[in-house]
């Protein structure tokens, strides 16, 4: 069988209870060296073929894996935080397909999730934001024109972005000349989770030189949106009271 796994954003201990299974069961890994926290290769055997991917073609990758399923073997296909966000998952499994092959997903907690962890911060805050945009700004790759970040800002909802960390100069204008204003809170994130991690909260104005100051470039995430640092939202209807739900009635006050 093939697994496709998702490593978690970094902390060992933030894989799933499934995918550690899954790795400490496999006979071949073929992860993703340039992001994956190689610690948690240690919850692999002493036998365990391991191949890192940061080199490697999708059609070595395939080479690799073929053989190895054809033979018998248990493969895991590890990719960080959750293989779905940019994974570049489905381009495998349709060449899997093509053969027969069958594989399964094993899902992983993603850096927007751990970023959020890290900073104890709730992305959808009643009265200030009930969205998420997850998305990134394009650079070697392109992304569809509808998905501009100047398109996805107007929203001025909650918003993680990916991938664009070396660019956050042109990042912080585009948002704002798609409607954010420059005082919008935001939080440069380097490796969330892992033991370096570093996080900055701070303001689109001051996103770009906050990260020059750090030093991060690369392996960060960028969250931005008033639900990043406020205080001024609305109690959540869930818990009020004077709310009616499914299990209790409201309770009225004198």
């Amino acid at each position: 069988m093939i697994n496709f796994v998702g490593a978690g954003p970094g902390a060992t201990d933030l894989i799933t209870v499934r995918g550690m299974e899954l790795i400490k069961n496999a006979d071949v890994i073929i992860y993703a060296g340039s992001l994956v926290n190689p610690a948690l290769l240690e919850y692999a055997g002493e036998d365990t073929e391991i191949h890192d991917s940061a080199k490697m073609t999708l059609e070595e990758v395939l080479d690799v894996m073929i053989p190895a399923y054809e033979s018998g073997k248990e493969v895991v296909r590890l990719h960080t935080g959750d293989a779905s966000i940019y994974g570049a998952i489905r381009e495998q499994m349709d060449e899997l397909d093509k053969r027969g092959i069958p594989y399964a997903t094993c899902p992983g907690v993603s850096a927007a999730f751990g970023a959020a962890a890290s900073l104890n911060l709730e992305y959808t805050l009643p009265g200030i934001s009930q969205t998420l945009i997850l998305t990134r700004m394009e650079g070697k790759t392109a992304v569809p024109e509808l998905e501009k970040i100047e398109l996805l800002a107007s929203h001025k909802a909650s918003m993680a972005i990916y991938l664009s960390a070396g660019m956050l100069d042109e990042l912080s204008k585009r948002l704002v000349a798609g409607g954010y204003e420059e005082d919008t809170p935001a939080a440069l994130v380097y490796k969330a989770t892992w033991p370096e991690e570093k996080k900055i909260v701070c303001s689109l104005k001051t996103l770009a030189d906050e990260g020059r100051k750090a030093g991060i470039t690369k392996t960060a995430i960028v969250l931005v949106g008033d639900a990043v640092k406020t205080s001024n939202y609305e109690r959540s209807k869930l818990y009020d009271p004077t709310f009616t739900t499914e299990f209790r009635q409201a309770k009225t006050t004198e």
